[in-house]
């Protein structure tokens, strides 16, 4: 086994070990209000959950490698305090692709990538209309890791409202297999997730029999 140490290289070698490492990545199609009043969108792969009471979700951008400035969405969030955390289902996933493109500040990516930006319930970002699941979420933290090219931001917000596509809803759950989630891997690989498995967690004495 071949072993790196991180501290000796630079970023963009860091950053392939990353995205080739952990994978699939679910991706997090955040919606933010830019300065004029106009949307922005972009997707990030580096997202998770991270708490259920309060209800938490977190995401990670880093700084840009092209010129070394914060993206717009931080600087959105920074500002207006909130967001939407709208699901990349397989059926948005190329529109999501093109939301990622590098346009200009204050650029709305919803028209330059084709989707539909509807109104939220709580908060003024707006959401995906063609994303399976929303959730408008409250800024909680910002903690930053420098100011240099590759740097990430961890961005905590809370969710104070989420929406599910009907179709995807059953008994207080969402069914995988109703919003057909995708997943990053590394370089331009995405992952399908229309083969789910089951398998269910044994208890201590399960095991020991």
């Amino acid at each position: 086994m071949l072993s790196f140490d991180p501290s000796k290289d630079d970023f963009t070698k860091n950053y392939k070990f990353l995205i080739g490492g952990i994978l699939p990545r679910p991706i997090a199609v955040v919606s933010t209000r830019n300065s004029d009043g106009s949307n922005n969108l972009a997707p990030f792969s580096f997202f998770t959950g991270v708490s259920a009471e309060p209800m938490i979700v977190a995401f990670c951008p880093l700084i840009r490698s092209s010129d070394g400035q914060k993206k717009d969405t931080v600087l959105n969030i920074e500002r207006e305090k909130e967001f939407v955390i709208n699901i990349c289902s397989f059926d948005i996933c190329e529109q999501v692709n093109l939301a990622s493109t590098e346009f200009d500040r204050n650029e709305d990516e919803f028209i330059q990538a084709g989707l539909t930006p509807i109104p939220s319930e709580i908060i003024s970002a707006s959401r995906v209309k063609e994303s399976p699941v929303h959730y408008e979420c409250k800024l909680r933290d910002i903690l930053s890791y420098g100011e240099h090219k590759g740097a990430g931001t961890l961005i905590t917000g809370e969710v104070v409202k989420v929406h599910i596509d009907e179709k995807a809803h059953q008994d207080g759950r969402i069914i995988t297999r109703k919003i057909s989630p995708v997943g990053r891997g590394a370089g331009n690989d995405w992952f399908k997730t229309d083969q789910p498995f089951e398998m269910k967690r044994l208890m201590k004495s399960q095991i020991q029999k």
